[in-house]
């Protein structure tokens, strides 16, 4: 997996990259917040390791823009920091943050978390996948759920996402379907 790692103090940034190389993963470095930012915006990763506390652009600052980006597929965080306390966890929750470890690294506990990242980054495409295969009718276009029940594809959407729909008539469609049976009912133009 490609791992994108955040940290200005060299040292601790050089610890983690060669512990998750260790484990088999592909890592690119950035040496504070704003360059992880940019780097971000320009790899393509599934998961970040993000110190807190680094000048300019914060750990917590990183985590919310990744969070606004909107970027799919879904990109796991691991805020690690020498800040303990359920008021600093919440903190990182609060930021986006998937999981966190304080610091000093230790090496298995990353490993553990790791681990978990996969497999919820796996479990989250998977889901998208079968999201993206919607059995649906091709004649009358309903909709087959979970349960094999059929249902209007607006009652499907709204049930799963809470989005209202509203309905209208495409230019297309009034041309080749409305316009004709509008000239059938009034008959032929004078």
């Amino acid at each position: 997996m490609r791992i994108l790692i955040a940290d200005d103090d060299r040292v601790a940034r050089l610890l983690l990259k060669t512990t998750l190389e260790s484990f088999g993963h592909e890592v690119i470095e950035a040496g504070d917040g704003a360059e992880a930012w940019s780097r971000y915006k320009e790899e393509a990763v599934r998961l970040l390791v993000s110190d807190w506390m680094m000048p300019g652009l914060n750990g917590l600052e990183l985590c919310r823009a990744v969070r606004n980006h909107g970027r799919t597929p879904y990109t796991y965080i691991i805020m690690l920091t020498v800040l303990g306390g359920k008021g600093s966890y919440l903190q990182a929750m609060d930021a986006g943050a998937d999981d966190f470890i304080r610091k000093p690294l230790d090496s298995d506990e990353l490993a553990a978390r790791v681990r978990v990242a996969e497999r919820i980054l796996g479990l989250h495409t998977e889901v998208r996948q079968l999201e993206a295969l919607l059995p649906i009718c091709s004649y009358c276009k309903k909709i087959r759920d979970e349960r094999n029940s059929w249902h209007a594809i607006e009652t499907y959407v709204q049930q799963r996402t809470d989005t209202s729909f509203s309905h209208g008539i495409c230019p297309e469609c009034y041309e080749t379907q409305i316009e004709p049976q509008l000239r059938s009912i009034s008959g032929p133009a004078a």
